[in-house]
């Protein structure tokens, strides 16, 4: 069995990366303003009214859910963009007669989005730190969950960007799915605060176990079992796995 096309994946990646770069200002001064923003409007409106939750500083307790709510969204949108472009060009028939693969192809392209995605997630980090005591109780977890979820949600940026007809589409599932989940997914307040039947309903949100797996690994604790984040995640990562093989043995809006 032959090995991977390495020169084909970093052309990929590279370029991709490069693009990134030329927004390299932007791409950093906009998480650091959030952040800033989340923690004077959140940190100081409600802040002032609970002080803990659990035994965590409702500031640091802000602050995983910070960092998953631009991960989800910029993994999403910089790998989407990544592989619409080449469609809306045309260049994307370049692509797949180049000598690569598929999954060559996928990995650089989500390799790259991932890459930002991180960085990302590492600047609201130390911003955070100029505002709240943070501790990190499981600096492996939370590693591991930052890698998973930026490769997960870049892969399911990818097959956004492969199904938009347009931009207008690259933003539907953002802003109308992704956000709203994240925001009532805990990312801001822990879900045992909600009363029946509302708890229950917040466990049937995807989001609920990616923010409190994340937390756990700051913490030591989150509102379901680490466990069980870490299957949800994986069972997510194995469904977009399986939509990106079949979009790319069907051809579906690659080839037609």
């Amino acid at each position: 069995m032959t090995g991977l096309n390495l020169h084909g994946i970093w052309a990929i990646y590279r370029f991709e990366m490069a693009r990134t770069m030329r927004t390299l200002w932007q791409s950093i001064a906009t998480p650091v303003i959030t952040t800033s923003l989340y923690f004077i409007v959140f940190g100081g409106a409600i802040g002032s009214r609970i002080d803990t939750i659990g035994d965590v500083n409702y500031g640091s307790f802000l602050v995983p859910g910070l960092i998953m709510l631009s991960l989800l969204t910029q993994s999403i949108a910089n790998a989407s963009i990544g592989i619409y472009f080449p469609k809306f060009t045309g260049t994307v028939f370049e692509l797949l007669s180049a000598p690569i693969s598929a999954v060559e192809m996928v990995i650089g392209f989500v390799g790259a989005a991932a890459t930002k995605s991180v960085v990302i997630g590492l600047i609201i980090l130390a911003t955070s730190a100029l505002f709240v005591p943070l501790r990190v109780d499981h600096p492996l977890a939370m590693i591991a969950f930052l890698l998973l979820t930026s490769i997960t949600f870049s892969m399911f940026g990818f097959i956004i960007g492969i199904w938009a007809k347009g931009f207008e589409q690259l933003n539907i599932v953002p802003a109308l799915l992704v956000t709203p989940l994240t925001f009532l997914g805990g990312a801001f307040y822990s879900i045992d605060m909600l009363p029946q039947p509302w708890r229950t309903v917040s466990l049937f949100n995807p989001v609920v176990y990616l923010v409190s797996g994340f937390r756990w690994s700051f913490f030591g604790q989150g509102d379901v079992s680490i466990a069980l984040s870490l299957g949800v995640t994986a069972a997510f990562l194995v469904l977009c796995l399986g939509l990106i093989v079949t979009i790319f043995r069907t051809g579906y809006r690659l080839k037609n």
